[in-house]
């Protein structure tokens, strides 16, 4: 499992102790200053170190170095469960399908903000326009890691999974997509990307130029 990181430290004692069995958590620091690294490596997490900015950049890298033939991606401030994953990881494993990505369904109204949630919404209508029949954007996805490598996703910053997408829809990828609970992250941490309006922007904007 891949964990990119900016100060979480905060969230990762749930989320890593909520990982299943036979999960290995590969946390890939992005730069934080509140002692994410040393949090995740204490409590038995390969951590990596990513000096570029970028979600995109940090996933690669995890990916790259991860050890795994299946690899799942997922947010680590503690809005999404590991316990979760292995329902994720079953269709990659049985070749049911290629990738498999969470649909977030908030368990409360915090716990997506309009502004997140209109920009994802504009962005998979644009996907599906494109044959792609999946509703979210979303932070967690399985996949045998390899095929992946093979697409050649360019994207270092917040475009990655959108230019995922757009790739395995190009590769004629079986993509499935299954409804996950979506949680008020942990107290303590914010997002990169919907805990504002700016942060929604950007990412919608590196989104956009993916498109273009």
């Amino acid at each position: 499992m891949v964990l990119p990181c900016l100060d979480e430290a905060a969230a990762l004692p749930g989320v890593l102790g909520a990982l299943p069995a036979g999960y290995r958590a590969v946390v890939v620091d992005n730069g934080s200053r509140d002692g994410s690294p040393e949090v995740a490596a204490a409590l038995g997490a390969l951590v990596l170190r990513e000096p570029r900015k970028g979600y995109g950049a940090a996933v690669h890298t995890g990916i790259e170095g991860a050890s795994a033939e299946i690899v799942c991606v997922l947010d680590a401030d503690g809005s999404l469960d590991p316990a979760e994953l292995p329902r994720l990881v079953g269709p990659v494993r049985d070749g049911h399908a290629d990738l498999v990505v969470g649909r977030r369904v908030p368990v409360s109204r915090g716990s997506w903000p309009w502004h997140a949630r209109v920009g994802n919404a504009v962005l998979a209508t644009l996907l599906r326009r494109r044959g792609l029949a999946v509703h979210d954007i979303g932070p967690v996805r399985a996949f045998r890691r390899q095929d992946l490598l093979d697409l050649g996703v360019a994207d270092r910053a917040f475009g990655y999974p959108l230019e995922l997408l757009l790739r395995a829809a190009e590769a004629n990828w079986r993509v499935r997509e299954l409804d996950v609970a979506y949680r008020p992250r942990t107290a303590g941490t914010k997002s990169k990307v919907s805990g504002s309006v700016r942060g929604t922007a950007r990412a919608v904007r590196d989104m956009a130029a993916v498109l273009r």
